[in-house]
């Protein structure tokens, strides 16, 4: 038997400059499911991003997705993408095993805490300060250029790093340090610096974007810290949860947050088209 992908559709130009395309999954011409395939939002046209894989309950379990998916990097491949990626809800345990067989490698996950009714109280000698303006034009240089590395790490060429790195801060922080629903926090122990904290509501919701420690006082527990004062602000703004990102292999802040409660939502995948 014979799995192919059928259009169903033109190859779709969208207006944030995104391409996409739905297929039909068949086997010997006949519809056994669906695929949605397009090129990836945030890190541009090199990059594919497949939207949505489903086969039908009776062709389930028979290879018919691992075909599909394969079958999605050769056309991948032929609009000049040099990377896919999956996103995987952290309960799809057939799509988990596939992105696996299939050679994807996990890049990041998104992790979710419920919080409790009460805000968290933080460590004696710890204490949160607004961040001014010469604290926030120094750490955006320095975060712009760390998360840049971050992503260049991950396979994604310089100059397609630095570029998101510029659309990414300029989307989530059009008025820089007064961007409405962003918080900027330094963390002082007993009157030093010792860290950092950016607080927003992403879609309604709070979110953690960036936390750190600062070099000379990791290891002393202010990451934590830095944690327990974003539950505060969660709190203020009278929501009860409070979401983050974080990279795979950033194994110190994976256990932090896995010690706090925090539990994964949703990975992020990727595979280099060779």
């Amino acid at each position: 038997m014979t799995t192919t992908l059928r259009p169903t559709e033109p190859l779709q130009h969208h207006a944030d400059g995104t391409r996409s395309r739905h297929f039909q999954v068949c086997v010997n011409s006949r519809p056994v499911g669906a695929i949605h395939l397009g090129t990836s939002p945030a890190l541009g046209d090199s990059v594919a991003r497949v939207h949505d894989l489903r086969i039908e309950e009776p062709d389930r379990r028979r290879g018919r997705a691992t075909v599909a998916a394969l079958a999605a990097e050769e056309v991948a491949r032929g609009w000049g993408c040099r990377q896919i990626e999956a996103a995987v809800p952290a309960d799809a345990e057939a799509a988990l095993r596939l992105v696996s067989a299939l050679g994807y490698v996990l890049r990041n996950r998104g992790m979710v805490k419920r919080l409790g009714d009460t805000p968290p109280e933080l460590p004696a000698g710890s204490l949160a300060r607004p961040m001014t303006e010469a604290d926030f034009d120094a750490w955006l240089v320095h975060e712009s250029e760390d998360y840049t590395r971050t992503w260049i790490a991950r396979g994604v060429p310089e100059p397609e790093a630095r570029a998101k790195s510029r659309r990414d801060h300029d989307m989530l922080l059009p008025q820089g340090i007064a961007t409405e629903n962003t918080r900027f926090s330094i963390l002082e122990h007993e009157g030093t610096r010792v860290g950092v904290l950016w607080f927003a509501l992403r879609d309604g919701k709070p979110f953690v974007y960036d936390v750190e420690a600062d070099e000379a006082h990791r290891g002393r527990g202010h990451g934590r810290t830095l944690m327990l004062l974003a539950e505060t602000q969660a709190h203020a703004v009278g929501q009860r949860t409070l979401g983050l990102n974080v990279f795979a292999g950033n194994t110190p802040a994976e256990r932090l947050y896995e010690s706090l409660g925090y539990e994964t939502t949703e990975y992020s995948f990727y595979k280099p088209l060779l």
